[in-house]
């Protein structure tokens, strides 16, 4: 079956379900130009330097700088909130907004992304589940209380040496602040927010069961496969269906379609067929 016959056979899919869930990982944002974290090179491309330095995002993704060394942790978590914020959503995220008033369908997105692109392109709060949280909200980094707070923080970013210039600091207790992240080796994340979106989730599941349901899969790989787990567990109630878009590892089985392209050529062949 080549790519234009899977286009139409996903577009009838979307078009006969009754509600959509929405499921993306990290390449979901390289087509509005994000940078890819596949691999070391990946990283050290994006973040030369940590190459300097000899880092994975495994060990610059870790708590344990704000600790040891808030400026050095702020770095790169401050580079890549400054980056976020001046990111513009691609097409496809509207699209897919596009599409849930055309065919008058419920929507909910479940990302493993922190970039808060989905709500920049204007999801609605209640109907985004951030699994590993956000990098728009903060928290205590001991923590001295549950709070979690809005980032408004201005984290000006030496990208020489990636040491943040400012250190946003916890209002009640004046500690470190940190992102309100789920990091590699992790011991302080909160997941109370997250936990609220997943309570949400669970009740638009519960609501739409038994109907036929279209799971859109956008960019999420096999190193880390919650989102690719999650779009499977979906896949097995009886009327729905998984379409997998991923350019190096679309292969979904059980009668769901793979589209071995990227995210947005994925979203604007379905459109060329949904909008013709």
């Amino acid at each position: 079956m080549n790519l234009d016959e899977r286009f139409d056979q996903a577009a009838a899919a979307i078009r006969s379900a009754r509600a959509l869930v929405i499921t993306s990982g990290a390449g979901m944002g390289v087509d509005s130009g994000l940078p890819d974290f596949r691999g070391n090179d990946g990283f050290w491309n994006a973040y030369p330097p940590y190459r300097r330095l000899g880092l994975s995002f495994v060990e610059a993704a870790n708590p344990r700088h704000f600790e040891g060394d808030p400026a050095f942790g702020w770095g790169f978590y401050g580079h890549r909130t400054n980056l976020y914020r001046e990111t513009e959503p691609h097409r496809g995220f509207y699209l897919l907004q596009e599409w849930a008033d055309r065919f008058d369908q419920d929507v909910f997105v479940v990302t493993s992304n922190v970039d808060g692109q989905f709500q920049k392109a204007g999801y609605r709060e209640d109907q985004v589940l951030e699994v590993h949280g956000s990098i728009h909200h903060l928290q205590c980094l001991t923590p001295c209380c549950h709070a979690i707070w809005d980032n408004r923080e201005e984290i000006p970013v030496d990208e020489e040496t990636m040491r943040a210039r400012h250190i946003p600091r916890c209002p009640r207790c004046k500690g470190v602040a940190r992102p309100n992240i789920l990091m590699f080796g992790d011991w302080s994340w909160l997941a109370d927010r997250t936990r609220g979106q997943e309570m949400r989730f669970d009740s638009f599941c519960a609501q739409h069961h038994g109907e036929a349901l279209a799971v859109i899969e956008m960019g999420a790989g096999t190193a880390i496969p919650t989102i690719r787990y999650t779009s499977e567990q979906l896949g097995r109630a009886p009327r729905a269906t998984v379409i997998r878009i991923n350019p190096r590892e679309p292969q979904i089985g059980g009668g769901h379609i793979a589209l071995p392209c990227a995210a947005l050529e994925g979203l604007e062949g379905m459109e060329r067929v949904l909008g013709g």
